[in-house]
């Protein structure tokens, strides 16, 4: 069984405050591989709080975003019209990688028979931040990013990322 990890497609990181055009340039290919995947899907929300300046994170990148609640923090419609069509759940993270994602994926599925597919946003922040942390847990689970569903900050940080995380022995297609 395959499961579909949705990292963070966001109106923020879509067209909001954190938004590209690399970003908004992925979400059609986003929507065919959700319309088209067969399996378990869950979603990834990056969730901060009114005080996200304060934070470690708003200290490093003050640009508030993904407040929850708000506009922003929804995902892009397309995304949610497709998952919608899909049995999905979806898990709040507070930064980068979601430390809930391993025990979700360890409770609810038999780890000797799954195989886990990444597709998101950023792909050099919170997509390889949860690959990696997924390998470290699941290390003889095949991990797959798509790399034609995922956008990072710029062109240059995302292929690092792709690179970083072919080195890790995840799988990128």
């Amino acid at each position: 069984m395959r499961i579909l990890i949705v990292v963070d497609m966001q109106k923020d990181f879509i067209n909001g405050s954190l938004g590209s055009r690399d970003a908004e340039a992925i979400v059609e290919a986003a929507v065919n591989k959700i319309n088209g995947f067969n399996g378990d899907i869950i979603v990834t929300l990056d969730t901060h709080f009114e005080n996200y300046m304060e934070t470690s994170e708003g200290k490093n990148l003050p640009i508030p975003h993904c407040i929850k609640d708000t506009d922003g923090w929804q995902l892009d419609s397309r995304i949610r019209a497709a998952l919608d069509k899909k049995a999905y759940s979806a898990v709040e993270k507070i930064t980068f990688g979601s430390v809930e994602l391993p025990k979700i994926i360890e409770e609810n599925y038999d780890i000797n028979n799954i195989e886990i597919e990444l597709i998101g946003l950023c792909t050099d922040i919170c997509v390889v931040s949860n690959a990696l942390l997924l390998k470290a847990h699941f290390p003889e689970i095949p991990i797959f990013v798509d790399s034609s569903c995922c956008a990072g900050v710029t062109p240059k940080s995302h292929n690092a990322a792709l690179e970083t995380m072919r080195s890790c022995q995840i799988n990128v297609i």
